[in-house]
């Protein structure tokens, strides 16, 4: 029950100053579990199916949370086109919001690309549904959900 009371406040709070919410952690402000948003794009890291952790050496606030990166480079990358590689909802479950389940915190170690945009996952099943099934569709759901709350 703490989870949810916790991520129910976060999410207004958030979305009283205007911004979207981001996945991040429960004792502070580290999105998607402090993994490098940038570097799930490098063609090694996707063919590995490897999640790479950042540093807090190599912090960017954006949108009310840290993102950690691994090196300088991916921090200037993602500071100069965030849109380009924060994940998909910002990281909070995509199958949790196909499933309109609400806004599920993930930490970065589950996710998948779909067509060109990251998608993070709270558990390998949910990442399976969507591999397994109608990928598209479970997008429409999930786009509809994350915009009603978004926009409120």
């Amino acid at each position: 029950m703490f989870r949810y009371i916790t991520l129910t406040t976060l999410v207004l709070c958030t979305l009283q100053i205007g911004a979207a919410p981001v996945s991040k952690s429960y004792w502070g402000d580290k999105a998607i579990g402090g993994h490098d948003s940038v570097a799930y794009h490098q063609p090694a890291n996707q063919q590995e199916h490897k999640a790479l952790k950042g540093n807090k050496r190599f912090l960017v606030q954006y949108q009310a949370a840290n993102w950690y990166f691994a090196s300088q480079e991916s921090a200037d990358k993602f500071k100069s086109d965030p849109d380009k590689y924060k994940p998909t909802y910002n990281g909070f479950c995509a199958n949790a919001l196909s499933l309109n389940e609400g806004l599920v915190a993930t930490d970065g170690q589950v996710w998948e690309f779909f067509g060109d945009e990251l998608f993070l996952f709270y558990a390998q099943r949910g990442r399976q549904r969507w591999l397994k099934g109608e990928w598209q569709e479970y997008r429409k759901v999930a786009d509809s959900a994350w915009t009603s709350i978004v926009d409120g």
